[in-house]
C-alpha cells in the first residue's frame, strides 16, 4: 500500500485492523514523520525553513503566510492540509491519520492537541483504530491546552476557551468552553 492509497483508505472512514497492511503502513509513515518533526524541533531553523520541512511532512504545498513555532508533534503528516495566515504554537500535538483540514486565518495556542483516531470499544478489537477527520474553519481560534476529539468539524469565525474538550461539532460565531466544551456566548 503507497501512501495515497493509505490516504484514500483513511479518508474512507475504514477501520484500521490491528497488523493489517494499512496499519504497518501506517507505523511507517509515523517513523517518516518523526524524523521529519525531529528536523523542524532539533535545532533553530527559519521561519522559510520551518515551512519546508512542514511542506515536506504533509506531502503538499504550505502558504508562505504559514506561521509554526516549534516543539510540533505529528504521528502521520500526510493528511494534514492548512489555508492561508494559519499560526500553530509551540507544543501542539496533531493525530492527523483521519484528517486535519485548517482554515484561514486560523490561531492555534500552545500544547492543542487534535486527535482523530479512536480505537475500538470491543476488548478484543481494541488495537483496531477508527479515523474520523477533524474540520476547523476560517478565523477560528483555538485556545492553549485544548484538545479537539475525532469527527469535529468547528465553525468559522469560532473560539475555543483555553482548556477545552471539544466532544460535538461548534457553532458558527460561537465561543465554547470546559469540559466537555459548552457554548457559552454567541459572537455577533
Amino acid at each position: 500500500m503507497d501512501n495515497l492509497q493509505f490516504l484514500d483508505y483513511l479518508n474512507s472512514g475504514k477501520t484500521v485492523v490491528a497488523r493489517s497492511e494499512a496499519h504497518q503502513c501506517m507505523h511507517q509513515l509515523s517513523i517518516r514523520a518523526q524524523r521529519i518533526t525531529a528536523q523542524i524541533n532539533g535545532r533553530f531553523c527559519t521561519p522559510q525553513k520551518r515551512r519546508k520541512l512542514f511542506a515536506k511532512l504533509t506531502n503538499k504545498a504550505v502558504p508562505d503566510t504559514f506561521t509554526l513555532f516549534p516543539p510540533f508533534f505529528t504521528d502521520c503528516g500526510i493528511n494534514i492540509t492548512v489555508g492561508q495566515r494559519v499560526f500553530v504554537n509551540s507544543g501542539c500535538c496533531f493525530q492527523d491519520q483521519g484528517g486535519i483540514t485548517i482554515g484561514d486565518d486560523t490561531l492555534i495556542g500552545h500544547n492543542v492537541v487534535i486527535a482523530t483516531l479512536n480505537h475500538h470499544l470491543q476488548p478484543q478489537r481494541r488495537a483496531d483504530m477508527l479515523p474520523k477527520a477533524v474540520v476547523i474553519g476560517k478565523n477560528v481560534w483555538i485556545g492553549s491546552h485544548s484538545t479537539i476529539l475525532p469527527g469535529v468539524t468547528i465553525g468559522d469565525n469560532a473560539v475555543i476557551g483555553a482548556g477545552s474538550v471539544v466532544t460535538k461539532d461548534v457553532a458558527p460565531n460561537t465561543v465554547v468552553a470546559g469540559v466537555p466544551a459548552k457554548v457559552i456566548k454567541v459572537i455577533e
